[in-house]
């Protein structure tokens, strides 16, 4: 086999052993799949400024997260369903980021339950996403559970009140995998891991289209976890986020997968580092498929980067392995940005090492 040496050859690769269902669902973007294409183009767009004769002979890529020192600001977002690329599913991710010293995100919307995954990967630094779903006792559930198990922070979407349009995903959870986290999980024993309705209707019947801000402050006061909000996009709503009490956002259009039509990640990045970045954990995920790309995502203010389809497709192709080969090609290729930009730490990425390929229109 063809040496692999960057995500795009692990995407391909993938595309031979996964199936085209799970592949589809991976993949796919709403609607036209412009936000989704934006999210590659943007990070294309940005040219770097890099300042010579530094002393970059050791490159110092550590981060310091709600106390928790990581040795690289490049963690792994929540994907969902993990079981459909890799038997080892979402135990493997989390594995192979605890090995690499960064930080996992568990999607409640798991194949793997998340007691199962805190017990097979104690030593990661694991956050846990959820929604806020209808049945507020669905969500005290989890909530308590992630606690219990030891995750570190919650990880609340807010972008997805509906089910996005995505055209293309003609989608059921393969017969043999549930949603591990659903089983069982109401007050008379009701089990809700089961989507074989489609998940726009499981959507429609799980999710909280009512939700406002007012939850978000119930939320934030109902766990003693520091609470992020993921799939931020304006500085309006980054400022209701500090305000009703949230520890920090993921920066995120959801991968492209939610709505068709917005900006893409990195365009929005500045305008909300500069509104709310010294107040609070300002993150970004969407669109990272190279270490150049977290760079530029961290020169703009990012503390730290998530990686989504990028990690399914090293799990697709040779489970916690593969996983761990997709994070050590983009830590040494951020490793290399920051040398050759002239970095040797991470607070040394400047904000004026990135500007847009406009700047140069003077030329």
């Amino acid at each position: 086999m063809a040496k692999l040496v960057c995500v795009a050859h692990y995407e391909e690769k993938c595309k031979g052993i996964i199936s085209k269902p799970a592949l589809d669902y991976y993949r796919v973007g709403s609607g036209e799949e412009e936000t989704l294409k934006r999210n590659k183009e943007a990070f294309k767009k940005l040219r770097i400024r890099p300042r010579v004769l530094r002393n970059v002979e050791n490159i110092d890529m550590s981060v310091n997260i709600f106390g928790h020192k990581l040795e690289w600001p490049v963690g792994i977002s929540p994907s969902a369903m993990q079981k459909m690329a890799h038997p080892e599913g979402e135990v493997a991710s989390a594995r192979a980021a605890g090995k690499a010293g960064s930080l996992f995100i568990l999607s409640s919307a798991s194949t793997t339950s998340l007691e199962e995954v805190a017990e097979k990967a104690p030593d990661t630094y694991k956050w846990f996403h959820l929604y806020i779903f209808k049945d507020r006792n669905i969500t005290e559930n989890l909530v308590r559970r992630a606690e219990k198990a030891g995750y570190k922070a919650l990880v609340l979407t807010v972008d997805q009140p509906v089910f996005g349009l995505r055209r293309i995903e003609t989608f059921e959870l393969p017969a043999h995998l549930n949603l591990a986290n659903f089983a069982n999980i109401t007050k008379d024993g009701k089990d809700l891991s089961d989507t074989s309705s489609g998940l726009a209707q499981y959507t429609a019947d799980m999710f909280d289209a009512t939700m406002t801000w007012k939850d978000i402050e119930w939320f934030t006061k109902f766990t003693k976890l520091p609470v992020i909000l993921k799939g931020i996009l304006t500085k309006e709503d980054a400022i209701l986020a500090l305000n009703h009490g949230c520890k920090g956002i993921i920066v995120s259009n959801h991968g492209g997968r939610q709505f068709d039509g917005v900006p893409s990640s990195i365009e929005v990045l500045p305008e909300i580092v500069d509104a709310v970045g010294k107040e609070m954990l300002v993150t970004f995920d969407s669109g990272v498929y190279l270490g150049v790309d977290a760079f530029k995502a961290l020169a703009l203010g990012a503390k730290m980067v998530f990686l989504g389809r990028a990690v399914l497709w090293g799990l697709g192709v040779d489970g916690q392995k593969g996983v761990e080969d997709v994070l050590s090609i983009i830590r040494n290729e951020l490793s290399v940005s920051m040398a050759l930009a002239g970095s040797s730490k991470i607070d040394e990425i400047r904000k004026d090492m990135v500007v847009h390929e406009n700047y140069f229109s003077k030329l």
